[in-house]
């Protein structure tokens, strides 16, 4: 490959559109320029690509881009974004023979190699096991999940869609939150309870069941803004013990999830906790209760106990994944 080719990196999310050019001329890929389009300001992605490409218009010789959403056959449908997209369409637009597209989760777990100790944070040590697999849960505008088996060269990802899998719940205060779920959405999946709406659907559940008192400036906060980032907001301030509350019951519901995937993926390598809200929450994850949830599986409890759990803290590891993966497709 030229010494100084480029290749274009994509990661695309129900908020943003992360778009950036790297250079894949040996090590490392480096990269070049960055943009950071808002999804919804965009029909359709090739729209958002062309607003990137006005500003950074080099040829480049390979493409690949992360999407929330199940990729099959090389296109992908976003389920929170309403976009389609074509890895045909998108070669053709950047005069490629060929571009790959890739499940967002499946970008991060190639981009935990470009990692360095100071972008993870430990929330148990654990005893890794170097030869064992890993799994990777992403809480962000949705809730994405993939397994990591493990290679010479890092983690490459086992592709799954596991966040719309049932919802599963423990106790009773859990199958009510399911009960009052049901009745809005039918199926109900762990997306609904552990992502960035699904922090607002645990607070409506406790709110309209009498389990907390909404005052006036929240309800406010509530219809104008970002529910979810105003309830986290007003459970970290101390200032609603009903959003406490729902963070807290949030906090348990992803450590469940969390070691549910460590099982079905025997993540026995370690279990990474990627998108944007986990970093946020780091001090709450911090306490007993995220990982007595992830611990809590009966017979099994003493293998997750040992379990590595880190936090993804930066915010490009997909991006940089998929521009790691892009420069393999070079040779």
């Amino acid at each position: 490959m030229p010494p100084e080719a480029l290749v274009l990196a994509g990661d695309v999310g129900g908020t943003h559109a992360r778009l950036a050019l790297f250079s894949a001329g040996g090590g490392a890929p480096r990269r070049a320029a960055l943009e950071v389009l808002a999804s919804r300001e965009h029909p359709t992605f090739l729209h958002a690509l062309r607003a990137f490409r006005v500003l950074h218009p080099q040829p480049v010789a390979a493409a690949c881009v992360g999407i929330a959403g199940p990729v099959l056959r090389g296109r992908a449908e976003a389920p929170n974004l309403g976009w389609t997209l074509d890895a045909v369409e998108i070669g053709r637009e950047l005069g490629l023979a060929r571009a790959e597209l890739l499940n967002d989760l499946e970008a991060n777990a190639y981009g935990i190699a470009a990692l360095d100790a100071r972008e993870t944070a430990v929330l148990r040590a654990g005893e890794e096991d170097a030869e064992g697999g890993g799994a990777l849960v992403s809480a962000g505008t949705g809730l994405g999940e993939a397994g990591l088996r493990r290679t010479a060269g890092g983690f490459s990802p086992i592709r799954s869609e596991g966040g719309h899998a049932d919802f599963a719940p423990s106790g009773e205060l859990q199958i009510e939150l399911l009960r009052f779920l049901a009745k809005e959405f039918g199926h109900v999946s762990w997306e609904r309870v552990v992502s960035g709406p699904g922090l607002h659907n645990i607070y409506r559940f406790l709110r309209d069941t009498g389990r907390g008192c909404e005052p006036a400036w929240l309800a406010d906060e509530l219809r104008v803004g970002d529910a979810s980032a105003a309830i986290s907001r007003a459970a970290q301030d101390g200032k609603s013990e009903l959003c406490a509350a729902a963070l807290d019951l949030f906090v348990a519901l992803y450590g469940a999830e969390a070691g549910n995937a460590a099982l079905k993926f025997l993540a026995v390598g370690g279990v990474y906790l990627g998108g944007g809200i986990a970093p946020r929450l780091l001090d709450r994850l911090k306490k007993p209760d995220f990982l007595a949830a992830f611990t809590a599986k009966g017979r099994l409890a003493p293998i997750l106990e040992k379990v590595p759990v880190r936090v993804i803290l930066a915010d490009d590891a997909a991006l940089r994944g998929a521009a790691r993966r892009a420069a393999s497709l070079l040779g």
